[in-house]
């Protein structure tokens, strides 16, 4: 019976995944399971509530994020998408490898830094990176059909995860790197952050190469004009006109002639 009271605080774990199967809101529904884990642990309502308001106090940084999404909000409806087109498009010289394979290597470097939240997909992607794109794609002489546009902005967002997934390793304050080395500390293998850091430094460089490879076999796929695999476009469409229109075969009339006695 003692062991088992020692479980009850996991009610809130339950709680959790009974919300989130139901769709409810993440908020109340973390802050109930709170409460019901207090509650199991033998707190009461005002120590519960007196826990809960100093863990806000003190983890409010990660709401910085918050503030960016009206803020992009409000450059969007500016026009920051349609200055980004114009802007890029006023430069002949910028193509569409050169835009993601540039952006590619300072994703890689700024993670490299720990600066991961410099950039990325709600900040960086789709208010800037995602338009710069499909401009510098629509060099080739053509506007882009609606598969092509979905193909360069799903690239572009690709570019950022690999950048930022296969730069971070390389920062020595991450926290994979140091549940690395406690893995390694449990069977006593002694490796110092650094360490671990710099071995990853071969895997972000290939993995630079090998996206900047597949970077231009994708742009040079989109300025001849055949859509991806993923991305190929409708019936109706430039590149794929709608079937024609078989008319359906009338069956042939035989005319006879008029027998001598009509």
């Amino acid at each position: 019976m003692i062991a088992l009271l020692h479980y009850l605080p996991l009610l809130g774990v339950l709680v959790v995944v009974a919300g989130f199967a139901l769709r409810f809101n993440p908020v109340p529904v973390v802050v109930v399971a709170g409460i019901v884990s207090g509650l199991a642990a033998g707190k009461s309502i005002g120590d519960i509530l007196a826990l809960l308001g100093t863990s806000f106090v003190s983890e409010r940084a990660l709401l910085l994020f918050v503030l960016t999404l009206p803020a992009i909000g409000v450059l969007e409806r500016a026009g920051l998408r349609e200055h980004a087109r114009n802007w890029i498009a006023s430069l002949r010289s910028l193509t569409l490898p050169r835009l993601l394979i540039a952006y590619l290597g300072l994703r890689q470097i700024l993670s490299m830094l720990g600066l991961t939240s410099v950039a990325g997909q709600a900040q960086t992607v789709r208010p800037l990176l995602a338009p710069m794109a499909e401009a510098a794609a629509e060099k080739r002489g053509a506007a882009l059909n609606d598969g092509e546009r979905n193909a360069v902005r799903a690239f572009s967002a690709a570019t950022d995860n690999i950048g930022l997934f296969f730069g971070e390793d390389v920062f020595i304050a991450l926290g994979a790197v140091l549940l690395i080395q406690g893995f390694y500390a449990q069977h006593g293998i002694e490796l110092q952050p650094l360490q671990i850091a710099l071995w990853a430094l071969p895997t972000a460089i290939a993995a630079f190469i090998i996206h900047a490879i597949r970077t231009v076999l994708f742009a040079r796929q989109i300025s001849r004009g055949v859509p991806p695999p993923s991305a190929s476009p409708g019936p109706g469409t430039a590149r794929d006109p709608a079937p024609p229109v078989v008319q359906p075969s009338l069956p042939a009339v035989r005319l006879r002639a008029p027998d001598a006695g009509e």
